[in-house]
């Protein structure tokens, strides 16, 4: 308690005691004396209630009083690589190439009528979740390096962060999904149609969408609790969960266990249910007598083991390396931004150069073009000899 409360206090008991009686005192002095009691009590009150606390309990108490929300993060990016702009243009090229092939087998599938399968939903989801997630993360990559825009402002780091893992997360479970779809073709063939079918796939995938959308805004909108007083230097290429809330200085215990569960949910759940599927086909196909007939199956299931082994090996190599040593932040750096992007830019060409079907489709298209092409350009040479003999 100040001097200068414990003094108004003593002349406030003075000059009621100087009156007659309570209710001859002005109002003005009792209400003073009423907020000066209800003062000291609640300030003794806390008082007592801190000395009893443990030091992390008055350390939350007065950190309370201080929360600090940045306005800007800087992103670090990498650290002493010379001519580094060049991975940066490298990165820039895959973005162009992501966004054509992954456009180009978009286009395949909706003009051929053969490809309107539920399989091939679950190829245009993957195809749709590459775009969406390659262009959040590539524009604004080189956004920061190569023009040196570094600083990000604090909402727009949430939300970059929440779009990148978001579409990331769908990219894992898409690949689930075609699992699933290998998984009833080769050990129920004969019952592949009545149970994959376009209202089934349709509500699989809605609901990888609707729960992994409601896991990131749960996870990203956590960061509201959290204060920055300290560095304010992301040591990633973008806005990562991990080095994002490493920055605070409250208590970050729920988001840690939070990732923990996003990194159960998006790669490990994913990987066990994949390799539970290939265990069935395995045992599927040793039931085939044909030996033709088993490759056949198997080469259905190459392209889809291709993008697993694409998307998931990095990402597990570099968590290992994590563990069992202290991998550079550079090589860390080169590692995640590589998983984030070449999956995108592989993925159609895999289904292009890999898929019987796909590459049918490409080829009638490109006969068809040139026939039409064929037919206009007679068209016009008829048109243009008629026009000279009227001449």
């Amino acid at each position: 308690m100040t001097l200068t409360v414990q003094l108004t206090l003593v002349h406030c008991i003075l000059d009621l005691s100087s009156e007659v009686s309570l209710v001859t005192a002005t109002f003005t002095k009792q209400l003073k004396c009423v907020i000066l009691y209800y003062y000291i009590f609640f300030f003794l009150h806390l008082g007592k209630q801190i000395s009893i606390m443990s030091p992390e309990e008055k350390a939350a108490t007065i950190f309370n009083a201080t929360f600090v929300r940045p306005a800007k993060f800087y992103i670090s990016g990498f650290s002493n690589i010379p001519h580094v702009e060049y991975y940066y243009v490298f990165l820039c090229f895959v973005y162009i190439m992501t966004v054509l092939g992954n456009v180009l087998l978009l286009s395949v599938i909706y003009l051929v009528e053969t490809l309107h399968t539920p399989k091939y939903m679950i190829v245009s989801n993957l195809a749709v979740t590459d775009l969406c997630g390659s262009t959040a993360l590539i524009p604004k990559l080189l956004d920061t390096f190569l023009f040196d825009k570094r600083y990000i402002v604090y909402e727009a780091c949430l939300s970059h962060m929440f779009f990148v893992l978001f579409f990331g997360s769908v990219q894992s479970w898409t690949l689930v999904t075609m699992a699933y779809d290998r998984f009833i073709a080769i050990c129920f063939p004969l019952r592949y149609h009545s149970i994959v079918t376009k209202p089934a796939i349709t509500a699989m995938l809605l609901f990888v969408w609707v729960f992994l959308l409601s896991l990131w805004a749960f996870i990203v909108g956590l960061f509201e609790r959290l204060s920055f007083c300290r560095s304010l230097v992301i040591k990633s290429f973008y806005c990562d969960h991990g080095p994002v809330y490493r920055l605070a200085c409250n208590d970050t215990s729920l988001n840690n266990i939070m990732a923990y569960f996003a990194f159960i949910i998006v790669l490990c759940i994913p990987l066990i249910l994949i390799g539970i599927t290939y265990v069935c086909i395995t045992i599927a196909l040793s039931r085939i007598a044909s030996g033709e007939e088993r490759l056949k199956a198997l080469k259905t299931c190459t392209p889809h083991l291709i993008l697993v082994a694409i998307l998931f090996l990095p990402i597990l190599g570099t968590n290992i390396a994590a563990v069992a040593s202290n991998i550079h932040p550079n090589a860390r750096i080169i590692n995640s931004s590589l998983t984030h992007t070449i999956p995108a830019l592989l993925n159609p060409i895999v289904y292009s150069l890999k898929t019987e079907e796909v590459l049918n489709s490409l080829k009638k298209l490109f006969k068809k073009n040139r026939l039409s092409n064929t037919t206009s350009s007679r068209k016009v040479n008829s048109l243009s000899l008629l026009y000279c003999h009227s001449w």
